[in-house]
């Protein structure tokens, strides 16, 4: 049984847990409400380059570009994105379960001699995903690109996806990452993001528009010039909706975490007040049989 002193050790420990805990699911509601904002300041930009590329597809034009064109897919690429911290939950952890389920179903649609490629973006699925690596699955970390990358390193990231699938490293490069709904709700989506094809503008808000436009110079090249924006802003987008899922799942696990910590406290509390007044009992009993002899 545990004495006064290791029960009131074990109080100021659990006590300390609960405020550290406490204050960490506040930096990661910060964190979570800054990613929400930022989602609301990209909506402008999205929504009018879905406003122009939904212009061009009402026009009567044919469009054509090396970012649309399909091809047997041989060599298929996936960015998977994650975190770079711990202290989420199993954040991670769904997302491998997930991309292991994909790869199986792609090799199951394509073929099993298709060659994966991972790109994981957060040292965590990095990690895991390099447990994957065998004849047919290669992992490739591109450097100075992490879940934190914001501007600059969002668009290096986007060019360099694009210049491999023009050079054809990728047949093909599918996303795979958490899209945030709320703080309680986030949901895993695998979307296609090279080839752009016509369910990829679907699948992303573009809606035809039936106002009458004269472009200048021509729909065509109008479009040729839209599309890298539009690929931008899908990985602008998935960026900050991944940070914002990852904060959201850190709120969650520390709010359990702090949950626990409370429940504990109010055990190892009642435990030391038992015995304290076991102790009282015994420290009387003893007296009244000292008066008594």
């Amino acid at each position: 049984m545990a004495t006064l002193r290791e029960l009131k050790g074990r109080i100021g420990s659990v006590a300390s847990s609960e405020k550290i805990t406490g204050a960490m699911k506040m930096i990661s509601s910060a964190k979570m409400h800054k990613a929400e904002t930022g989602l609301k300041r990209l909506l402008p930009f999205r929504t009018q380059v879905e406003s122009i590329i939904g212009n061009l597809l009402s026009a009567d034009a044919e469009f054509t570009s090396p970012l649309t064109q399909e091809r047997d897919v041989k060599r298929l690429g996936i960015v998977v994105f994650g975190s770079d911290d711990g202290l989420c939950g199993a954040y991670n952890v769904n997302i491998f379960k997930q991309l292991l389920a994909h790869i199986a179903d792609f090799r199951k649609e394509l073929g099993s001699e298709v060659e994966i490629t991972l790109i994981p973006v957060g040292s965590k699925i990095a990690k895991a995903a390099g447990k994957l690596r065998d004849a047919n699955i290669k992992v490739d970390t591109i450097d100075n690109v992490d879940s934190k990358t914001t501007g600059d390193g969002v668009k290096f990231f986007t060019d360099t996806l694009t210049a491999r699938f023009l050079d054809g490293t990728y047949d093909r490069i599918d996303y795979l990452y958490m899209n945030f709904q709320s703080v309680s709700r986030q949901r895993l989506r695998l979307e296609q993001l090279l080839p752009v094809v016509q369910s990829t503008f679907a699948d992303n808000g573009v809606k035809e528009s039936c106002r009458p436009y004269i472009f200048e110079p021509d729909p065509a090249t109008i479009f040729n010039s839209v599309l890298p924006m539009f690929l931008l802003a899908v990985m602008q987008e998935v960026f900050t909706e991944n940070r914002a899922s990852e904060q959201a799942a850190r709120v969650m696990a520390m709010q359990s975490a702090n949950d626990n910590a409370k429940k504990l406290l109010e055990q190892l509390q009642l435990e030391f007040n038992k015995l304290r007044q076991q102790s009282i009992t015994t420290e009387l009993l003893d007296i009244l049989g000292g008066q008594v002899r």
